[in-house]
């Protein structure tokens, strides 16, 4: 992902789902000496506006590492013993179906997830997930900012707000800083990282997933966009794992992506964003997530991956998630059919967000992503 022009055009602020100010954001779970890294590394730029959310994560940050240790006390070394059953990684670019489709094999009982709290408290989950949530409940939105997707602590979440929280680095930290340089890009991918570093992500993954397999040893459902460009890595740590890749139309997949970093960065925001344009940062990590992917996807035997669409995925999910699960050798679909079914009369009225791009920004996505449009068949401006 690339650093923003020094001195970019400011765009038009935009409304997205009410936030309240009291409300948890992410760094909230981040234990103090993770927290404090993450200051000195941005050199403690918090916007004055944002000093009581930077005061009251420090507090909650002390008390994050009271809990760390308990647990360390509590558990010992007893999760670190534990075997992680192959998981299964829904990848894709942001905005392309992932959280959909994940939350549709996670109604499989046969499986688990990472919970949004257990990402919220890596460190410390396993000794406070039985009251923290249930008594911070109402601290919670009932929606996701950026659209109308239901959120609760105990709803599937993405693992790379654990990597984040856990310090191992991760480039969701432009969320916290986004006027800043130290966006740990180089961890979308990983292949730039020096080899202490990776080593230690790789260490500190494994770490959270064994927790998360203590709590629950069924195999893990995971939905992350960053892996999409890490599938050699995890392919190397898990070699038995399965991969599902989702791909949306590009025209929809960039002005949703664009939209989707700016209500993160309104609501997760430790500094009051300037209005930069994101469009090049939103080109660049498009264009480095799928070099990655497409050099390595192959790598995957192929009766352990599989990829859709997500049009296709709308258009009719029990086909698409019975395909799914007999080219995945997936456990007897018949089983989730009933609870799947439910769900999806449950959310017929779900709409998502419409775009229309002007002819210069076609041309933009068109030059820049037209070999993912060319592969997955779609028409993007004169690309097909």
């Amino acid at each position: 992902m690339s650093t923003p022009p020094s001195s970019p055009p400011r765009s038009a602020p935009e409304k997205f789902h009410p936030y309240p100010c009291w409300a948890p954001r992410f760094w909230h779970g981040m234990t103090f000496l993770v927290w404090l890294r993450v200051l000195l590394a941005n050199r403690f730029a918090v916007s004055p506006s944002r000093w009581p959310m930077a005061f009251a994560i420090t507090l909650v940050s002390l008390f994050n590492s009271c809990l760390a240790l308990l647990q360390r006390l509590c558990y010992g070394s007893r999760p670190d013993r534990v075997d992680i059953p192959p998981p299964l990684f829904i990848v894709g670019h942001w905005r392309s179906g992932t959280t959909f489709l994940h939350e549709l094999l996670v109604l499989d009982d046969r499986f688990t997830f990472p919970t949004t709290y257990q990402c919220f408290a890596p460190s410390h989950f396993l000794v406070s997930d039985w009251f923290i949530p249930r008594f911070l409940k109402f601290l919670l939105p009932s929606k996701r900012p950026m659209d109308n997707v239901a959120a609760g602590w105990g709803n599937p979440q993405e693992d790379e707000f654990a990597l984040c929280n856990l310090g191992l680095g991760s480039p969701y930290l432009i969320m916290a800083f986004p006027n800043g340089d130290h966006h740990q890009a180089e961890y979308l991918e990983l292949q730039t990282v020096p080899a202490a570093h990776r080593s230690r992500w790789e260490q500190g993954f494994r770490w959270f997933l064994r927790r998360v397999a203590y709590r629950n040893p069924r195999p893990i459902v995971l939905k992350s966009p960053p892996h999409t460009a890490r599938i050699g890595i995890l392919l190397r740590l898990f070699p038995t794992a399965r991969f599902v890749h989702i791909v949306r139309d590009p025209e929809v997949l960039f002005p949703s992506t664009l939209r989707l970093w700016k209500s993160l960065i309104a609501v997760q925001g430790l500094q009051v964003d300037r209005g930069q344009d994101r469009t090049e940062y939103v080109l660049d990590a498009f264009t480095r997530m799928y070099d990655s992917f497409f050099r390595d996807w192959p790598d995957v035997p192929p009766t352990q991956r599989y990829e859709l669409r997500y049009e296709d995925l709308v258009q009719n999910p029990t086909a698409q998630l019975q395909a799914l699960y007999e080219h995945l050798n997936l456990p007897d679909f018949e089983h989730v059919r009933p609870q799947l079914a439910a769900t999806l009369v449950q959310n017929k009225e779900y709409r998502t967000n419409r775009y229309e791009l002007p002819p210069e920004t076609k041309a933009l996505v068109a030059s820049r992503w037209g070999e993912y449009a060319r592969r997955y068949g779609y028409q993007v401006n004169d690309c097909v």
